[in-house]
C-alpha cells in the first residue's frame, strides 16, 4: 500500500542527517533531529524544523536507545523513520518496533536485516542461491577444536571474523598456525564486548585482493537493479579511507557478473531498499567472492550518486513510500568518475590518534565538480564519544585522473584548525604513484604506512613569526605592541609544540615581524588581516595564512599544513611543556583499564592504562624506568585530553 512521507525523524547524528535532510526539503518533507547531550549545539540539530533531545552522550544512552528513538517519534507525530548509517541502521530490532509503532522504516524488512547481519547466516544465504563465496567455515559449531580443524582444511593466510561483526571489530588475520588460538580469543572477546555475541567464522584470506562493492536497489514489487561498483580497497584496520567509482580494475564482463551475483543475494532475502553487497576481487584469478551485504545507505554512497546522476536517499524514500523502481537495469547509465576522501580529527603519525576539542576555523574551497558532506562548522566541537569523521570531500571528474587530481586539491585547499586531521594522509595517497595506476589493493596502506603517514616537516621559522604576529594583538602597519622609540624591539617566547618545546626570541619594528629558530631566520611585513586570515610579504612574495587563538593556543595553518602552538612563555616552572614523571590522556575519552598502582615498578615502554574514544583503544605507556607515585584515575572515569592519570615518583 502506497502511503506518503510527510515528515521524518532521523535517527542519527552529524553529516549523514544533514545529507538526509537536504533531501527530505527538497521533497517537501519535514524534519525531525535527535540529539544527545554532546550534540545539544550541533549543526544537524539547528538545520532540523525540530529537533527532540533523547539522553546523554553515550551512544548506549541516545542514539542506541530504541525506545528514547520512538518515543521522539510519536511525540512530534512523524510519519517515518531514517535511520542513516551506523547506529541502529541495521539493528532488526528497531526496525520491527518501528513497524510496531505504526512508522514506516526507510530500510528493509526486519527479517532481511536479520538474515544479513549474521555473516555466517548470510554467507548460508548466498551460497544457497549460487553466489560464489570466500572457502571458509561458517555453521553453527563453535568449539575451538572444531575451529582449528577447520583452520587446517582452509590454509593460512585466513581471516577471523565476528558472525556479529562491523566496523573492524572482532576480525583478525592469521598469518600462522601458531597465531591462530590467540586470534580466536582476542576476536570472540572482542565480539562479545562489541555485539553481545562471540561467535565466529573463517575464511581464507585473499593476498592482493580488492574490496569491491555493488549498490543495489528493489522495490516492494520484486524489482531489483544495481547501480554499479564501488572500489574501496584502500583501507586502514579493515575501515575504507578513499572510496571511487567505477573500480578501475574491474573489466564490463565481471561487472555485470558481480552485479547479477548482487542481485540473487538481495534477492535470497527477499531484500526491499537500497543496500551494498560487498565482494573480495581476486586480481589474479579475475574471481570475485561474496563478502558480505550492508543492509543500510553506505558512506560512500555519493561516488554512486555521482556516476549515476541519482539521488540514493531519494530513491530510499520512494520505496519506503510503496513506489515501483522508475528505472530498469537498461536504465543504468555510468558517467565519469567519482572519488571520495574521509577527513577525520585524528593523527595519522601518531598512530591515528583521535584528536577531540573545537573547530575554531574551517574553510572547504568552493570548486566546480567538488561536494563536501559534513555535519559541522566553526565553533563546533568533535567528541571523543562519536566517529571522528569531519566530512566528505567527493570529487567528479570526466576521468579517474581528474576526479583523483581535483580531490587532492580539494583536501589541500581545505583548512581546518583546533586539532589535526588525516588531510596530508589522504593527499599523500592521492598522489601516490601506485594508486594512481589504480595498483593499491586492501593492504597497501599497512604494507606502505610508515611512508604515507609520514609526520609534518619541522617547525619553520617563518611559522614562529606568523605565531608571535598572532600574539601581538596588532594593527596592520602599526607593530606598537613590543616596538619601542629606539627601533627593534625583541621579546621572548616559548611555545609547546606536541611534545617538543620551543624556545625563540621574536623581534618587531613597525612594519614587521622576524623570528629565528635555529640557524634559520624568517621576516614577515604584514599587509592585511582580519578575524581569521593574514595576508604577508615573505621574501619579496604575497602570502596569506590562516591563524586563530584561542587562550595559550595559537593554531596556523600556512602552505597546506595545520599546526597548534601552546604559548607557555610565562607558565608556571614545572608547566611548561611535558615531562618525565606524568602520564597525560592524549585524547579526550573513557578510562578502560588501569594496569598499575601506587609502588609498582615499571620500565619505560610498559603499558600502564588504556582509554578508548572513537571506536579505538589507546595504550598509555610509561616515559621512563620508575615507580609509580599516584594513580590518578579509575576505569570508567571520562577524562579530558592532557588529564593526568598515573604519576611517576621523581627521578633523585
Amino acid at each position: 500500500m502506497n502511503r506518503a512521507i510527510r515528515k521524518v525523524l532521523i535517527a542519527n547524528r552529524g553529516e549523514i542527517a544533514c545529507r538526509i535532510m537536504r533531501t527530505a526539503r527538497a521533497r517537501g518533507v519535514r524534519t525531525v533531529a535527535v540529539y544527545s547531550d554532546a550534540d545539544a549545539d550541533a549543526s544537524y540539530v539547528r538545520l532540523a524544523e525540530e529537533a527532540v533531545h533523547i539522553g546523554g552522550a553515550p551512544a548506549s544512552e541516545s542514539y542506541l536507545n530504541i525506545s528514547a528513538v520512538i518515543a521522539a517519534a510519536k511525540k512530534t507525530k512523524v510519519d517515518a523513520i531514517h535511520p542513516g548509517y551506523g547506529f541502529l541502521s541495521e539493528r532488526a530490532e528497531f526496525a520491527q518496533c518501528c513497524h510496531d509503532s505504526g512508522l514506516i522504516f526507510i530500510g528493509p524488512t526486519p527479517e532481511a536485516i536479520a538474515a544479513m547481519g549474521d555473516k555466517g547466516e548470510a554467507k548460508r544465504r548466498v551460497i544457497a542461491a549460487g553466489v560464489p563465496c570466500v572457502p571458509g567455515y561458517q555453521n553453527t559449531e563453535q568449539s575451538d577444536t572444531r575451529l582449528q580443524n577447520e583452520a587446517e582444511r582452509i590454509g593460512f593466510p585466513l581471516m577471523v571474523k565476528a558472525c556479529a561483526g562491523g566496523g573492524g571489530r572482532g576480525l583478525r588475520l592469521v598469518a600462522r598456525a601458531e597465531d591462530l588460538k590467540e586470534a580466536l580469543l582476542s576476536a570472540r572477546r572482542e565480539a562479545k564486548n562489541a555485539f553481545g555475541d562471540d561467535r565466529l567464522l573463517i575464511e581464507k584470506a585473499i593476498v592482493g585482493a580488492r574490496h569491491v562493492e555493488i549498490q543495489i536497489l528493489a522495490d516492494v514489487y520484486g524489482a531489483v537493479v544495481h547501480l554499479g561498483e564501488r572500489d574501496c580497497s584502500l583501507q586502514r584496520r579493515r575501515q575504507k579511507v578513499i572510496e571511487e567509482a567505477p573500480s578501475p580494475v574491474i573489466s564490463a564482463e565481471i561487472r555485470a557478473a558481480m552485479g547479477q551475483a548482487a542481485i540473487e543475494a538481495a534477492r535470497a532475502v527477499n531484500y526491499r531498499g537500497a543496500g551494498t553487497v560487498e565482494f573480495l576481487y581476486d586480481p589474479k584469478a579475475n574471481a570475485f567472492y561474496f563478502l558480505e551485504m550492508n543492509t543500510r545507505l553506505q558512506v560512500e554512497h555519493p561516488v554512486t550518486e555521482c556516476v549515476t546522476g541519482l539521488d540514493l536517499v531519494g530513491l530510499q524514500f520512494d520505496i519506503a513510500e510503496g513506489k515501483p523502481l522508475a528505472l530498469t537495469q537498461d536504465d543504468v547509465r555510468l558517467n565519469g568518475w567519482a572519488m571520495e576522501a574521509r577527513l577525520y580529527a585524528e593523527e595519522p603519525a601518531r598512530d591515528f590518534l583521535p584528536q577531540t576539542g573545537a573547530i575554531t576555523a574551517l574553510q572547504f574551497p568552493k570548486m566546480k565538480n567538488v561536494r563536501i558532506d559534513s555535519g559541522v562548522e566553526a565553533g563546533d566541537e568533535v567528541s571523543a564519544y562519536y566517529d571522528p569523521m569531519i566530512a566528505k570531500l567527493i570529487a567528479y571528474g570526466n576521468t579517474r585522473d581528474e576526479a583523483r587530481k581535483r580531490l587532492a586539491s580539494a583536501l589541500e585547499n581545505t583548512i581546518l584548525l583546533g586539532f589535526s586531521t588525516n588531510g596530508r594522509f589522504l593527499v599523500s595517497l592521492l598522489r601516490d604513484g601506485n594508486f594512481a595506476a589504480g595498483g593499491a589493493g586492501i593492504d597497501y596502506i599497512e604494507e606502505n604506512l610508515e611512508r604515507l603517514a609520514a609526520p609534518a616537516p619541522s617547525v619553520r621559522a617563518l611559522e614562529i613569526a606568523l605565531v608571535a604576529a598572532t600574539l601581538m594583538d596588532f594593527a596592520p602597519g602599526d607593530l606598537l605592541a613590543g616596538w619601542n622609540s629606539r627601533g627593534r624591539s625583541a621579546f621572548p617566547l616559548k611555545l609547546q609544540y606536541g611534545e617538543e618545546c620551543i624556545s625563540v626570541v621574536a623581534e618587531a619594528t613597525r612594519s614587521a615581524i622576524s623570528a629565528r629558530l635555529g640557524e634559520e631566520s624568517a621576516e614577515i611585513e604584514i599587509i592585511e588581516r582580519d578575524s581569521r586570515g593574514l595576508r604577508f610579504r615573505h621574501d619579496g612574495a604575497v602570502k596569506s595564512a590562516c591563524l586563530c587563538r584561542s587562550g595559550d593556543a595559537i593554531d596556523v595553518w600556512f602552505d597546506g599544513i595545520s599546526r597548534r602552538f601552546i604559548d607557555i612563555t610565562y607558565a608556571p616552572a614545572g608547566e611548561a611543556g611535558p615531562g618525565g614523571d606524568i602520564v597525560k590522556a592524549p585524547m579526550a575519552g573513557s578510562v578502560t583499564a588501569v594496569l598499575v598502582k601506587a609502588g609498582d615498578t615499571v620500565r619505560k615502554g610498559d603499558v600502564i592504562a588504556t582509554i578508548e574514544a572513537m571506536k579505538m583503544e589507546h595504550k598509555l605507556t610509561a616515559p621512563r624506568d620508575g615507580v609509580v607515585a599516584a594513580v590518578l584515575a579509575a576505569p570508567g572515569d571520562q577524562v579530558a585530553i592532557r588529564t593526568t592519570v598515573v604519576a611517576l615518583e621523581s627521578e633523585k
